[in-house]
């Protein structure tokens, strides 16, 4: 089935009810008849703009912008934030099962210095420092506020 079928399958779902992790909307896809990985669904999860709240996954407010709608930085790293490694300018930030993409939005939003970027998978945020010493101030930060 086409990406746009899939989309449109997500965003009914999400008109149904709540839609917890992307590990229960998998599923529901699956018994749409969708036949989606992980990956995939990051993606889609990105390019309809879902953002990840108490209740789940939710469409942003075309009205208000990515910024009123997403949570602090501080307020995921308390509630998400698991472990944080690092490797030379990389910090790994591990967070609980589907948690990864806001933690790492919020990141992106905050305009820290010394992050170049991030990478989210579903419990894990792969965040790029510019060197090494703003990798451990990174670590040092998040650690701070979870």
């Amino acid at each position: 089935m086409s990406k746009t079928a899939r989309h449109k399958a997500i965003l009914d779902l999400l008109d149904e009810g709540s839609v917890e992790s992307q590990d229960f909307l998998q599923h529901r896809l699956e018994r749409k008849g969708f036949d989606v990985g992980q990956a995939t669904l990051s993606r889609d999860i990105h390019e309809l703009k879902l953002v990840k709240g108490p209740e789940g996954y939710r469409r942003i407010d075309a009205s208000s912008g990515a910024e009123g709608v997403l949570p602090s930085v501080m307020h995921l790293a308390r509630q998400f934030v698991v472990e944080i490694r690092q490797a030379q300018n990389l910090l790994v930030v591990k967070t609980t099962v589907g948690s990864a993409q806001p933690v790492a939005a919020a990141l992106d939003a905050s305009r820290w210095p010394g992050i170049v970027g991030t990478i989210a998978g579903d419990d894990t945020v792969l965040v790029i420092a510019t060197d090494k010493r703003q990798a451990q101030a990174l670590a040092r930060r998040i650690r701070e506020l979870s």
